[in-house]
């Protein structure tokens, strides 16, 4: 079940412009799959989905390029070069302010590269704040970020 699910969000989002976790569920839906909000963050997370900017202006899920051979200096680089405006350090936290819709797909992607001395992350709509072990952590993360863009 969970398979074909995933599967067919996978099917929808190249068949259309899904905005939304809600307009997700309706389509699949008409599909005859009933899901909760839940279980469809779970998959999001599982697919590794983002959004980017659709032709229309507004935002859409795509899956990610599957390039395995990626460090996560590469992936950091597409992702900073697409969405990142501004970057900078408050002793060992680094807020990275985004392109409006982005931060969230930003620190999720940020999230799963097992970036050295990251705690967490937490995001809204185009703020991320990224929780370093140290303020020299954060420090050498913001340069790596300047090197980056």
């Amino acid at each position: 079940m969970k398979s074909e699910r995933q599967a067919q969000i996978l099917e929808l989002i190249t068949e259309q412009e899904i905005e939304t976790q809600n307009q997700m569920m309706e389509a699949l839906l008409a599909r005859g799959i009933r899901s909760t909000q839940a279980t469809l963050s779970r998959d999001i997370k599982e697919l590794r989905l983002v959004k980017e900017l659709a032709p229309g202006g507004g935002y859409r899920y795509v899956a990610p390029a599957r390039e395995e051979s990626q460090d996560h200096n590469d992936r950091l680089r597409k992702i900073f070069r697409e969405c990142v405006v501004s970057f900078d350090t408050a002793q060992n936290l680094v807020v990275i302010h985004t392109l409006p819709g982005l931060a969230n797909a930003a620190a999720s992607a940020m999230d799963n590269m097992e970036i050295p001395h990251l705690v967490g992350t937490i995001a809204g709509d185009d703020t991320v704040f990224l929780a370093m072990r140290t303020t020299e952590n954060a420090g050498d993360f913001c340069r790596e970020i300047g090197e980056m863009l």
